[in-house]
């Protein structure tokens, strides 16, 4: 057999692989958006905003303002904490969020995902507890594998996480003589279910975590993409509310799904001795986030966009979410289950148990139509029947066509 020079490359860099690189894969969903990209496919498979949101022409004039007055400044480097209007901006955000907090709070990363890069290099080593909702994100299992820690799973309902599942898995620790580096949630339109977690028991998460000293990284990039009912307080206000500034929740958020994901702006509130250390893990990474997309993200935003922008989204997503909950309603079988997200992106399916969703997404490909299995949203395996739709990225008729085509999929399955 002839060993070519590519092969000989790939052994030798392969022999020196560090031994967490066992535990770094491909994100399920980014693969199968390869394939949902081939003509006439439709996907509820990527969390992806809606191209027919993006508010090009805002963004383009932003950047070229930026450009004629700030060229020097916002082409140069810049401070890691982020570009100082920019911050000085999120602080106002913050403060209408809910969460009083100085610039000493905040810091700019490079979406909300390399935040929980950050925390997990901060706090894990081998072994540790990290404790994740049942099901969780996967783009968050994915950034914490690399530390190699071990998933306790805690179980949700409609109202999100059940507290008293938080309090059985703390004692089971304790017993143990072990306790959890930190617990990760999205409180609110959770990805992947879209379930939020109640008001009442968001201030019961908080009193259990100032009882047991356990930190809470809350990632919220939905929250603002609210189509029906009242908003509960973020964790991380909750978390100020009692203490007086950032003690036990770490907060992170983006502009992705608000204005566009392509910036790859999002932020992290934080205590400040937990942003200090968050401050030299990012200047290992990427010294800042791109001072020119800051500089566009602050630009379009003091032009008043976000204000504008948010309500043109809200009514779109809200249009797509009720063709779909219409369209499971009408085409769905016996036995299906799903939730109703009040916001966000996302719904979750669950069907009886004889069905799997990896096996149906191969018979769903070939009717031209993608979801993401439910599996790669447990961090322990499980969830074999369950399937994650998103609702955000097509548009009604689209949406309704797609389930009409997944029922067939389903159909043919029990057949």
């Amino acid at each position: 057999m002839t060993i070519t020079a590519s092969d000989s490359a790939g052994q030798l860099w392969e022999a020196h692989w560090a031994s967490a690189v066992g535990n770094i894969s491909s994100s399920a969903i980014r693969e199968l958006l390869k394939v949902t990209e081939e003509p006439g496919v439709i996907s509820f498979a990527g969390g992806l905003p809606s191209p027919d949101c993006f508010p090009a022409e805002e963004i383009a004039l932003a950047a070229e303002r930026v450009l004629a007055n700030e060229a020097g400044r916002v082409l140069q480097y810049g401070p890691t904490e982020g570009f100082p209007p920019l911050r000085a901006f999120l602080v106002e955000l913050m403060r209408a969020r809910g969460l009083s907090i100085g610039p000493e709070h905040l810091l700019v990363t490079n979406g909300s995902q390399q935040g929980l890069d950050m925390i997990a290099k901060l706090l894990v080593d081998p072994g540790d507890v990290v404790l994740v909702e049942e099901p969780t994100y996967v783009g968050a299992l994915q950034a914490f594998r690399p530390y190699r820690p071990r998933f306790v799973t805690l179980p949700m309902d409609d109202d999100g996480l059940q507290i008293e599942g938080v309090e059985r898995a703390l004692a089971d620790l304790a017993a143990a003589g072990q306790a959890p580096k930190f617990l990760y949630t999205v409180a609110s339109f959770q990805n992947p279910t879209g379930v939020t977690l109640s008001a009442e028991r968001r201030r019961a998460l908080i009193a259990l975590a100032a009882r047991h000293g356990l930190p809470i990284v809350e990632d919220d990039p939905y929250g603002e993409l609210r189509y029906s009912g009242a908003a509960p307080p973020l964790l991380a206000a909750l978390d100020i509310e009692r203490h007086g500034a950032p003690r036990h929740v770490l907060y992170l958020s983006t502009f992705s799904k608000l204005l566009v994901p392509g910036l790859r702006v999002g932020w992290a509130v934080a205590p400040e001795v937990l942003l200090r250390r968050m401050v030299q893990v990012k200047q290992g990474l990427d010294l800042h986030t791109s001072s020119l997309a800051q500089a566009i993200a602050y630009e379009a935003c003091r032009d008043g966009l976000l204000a504008r922008q948010i309500p043109r989204i809200r009514a779109v997503y809200q249009q797509r979410r009720d063709a779909m909950l219409g369209a499971l309603e009408q085409y769905l079988p016996a036995g299906a289950r799903w939730t109703k997200p009040d916001g966000g992106m996302f719904l979750w399916i669950t069907l009886p148990a004889s069905y799997n969703t990896t096996d149906l997404l191969a018979r769903a490909l070939e009717r031209k139509v993608a979801f993401v299995p439910g599996g790669a949203f447990h961090a322990n395996g499980g969830g074999t029947n369950t399937m994650r739709l998103n609702f955000s990225f097509s548009p009604p008729d689209t949406i309704v066509e797609g389930v009409r085509r997944l029922s067939e999929v389903f159909k043919a399955a029990l057949g």
